[in-house]
């Protein structure tokens, strides 16, 4: 059985990282974070985006 991987709203994953919401939405449009764009047009964030990022910041 497939698994499917919770996915955040921006403004989670920014609580989660520390930053605004909008510095997310930036990091979307730079490619520097993974997000799936929904019809509406809203990102939602790969709860693992998140865990790799807070990872890199422990190096």
């Amino acid at each position: 059985m497939e698994r499917k991987e919770r996915l955040l709203r921006s403004g989670e994953a920014a609580e989660i990282l520390g930053v605004d919401r909008h510095t997310i939405v930036k990091w979307i449009r730079e490619g520097r974070i993974r997000a799936v764009r929904l019809p509406s047009g809203r990102y939602r964030i790969p709860e693992s985006e998140v865990r790799r990022i807070l990872e890199g910041r422990s190096d």
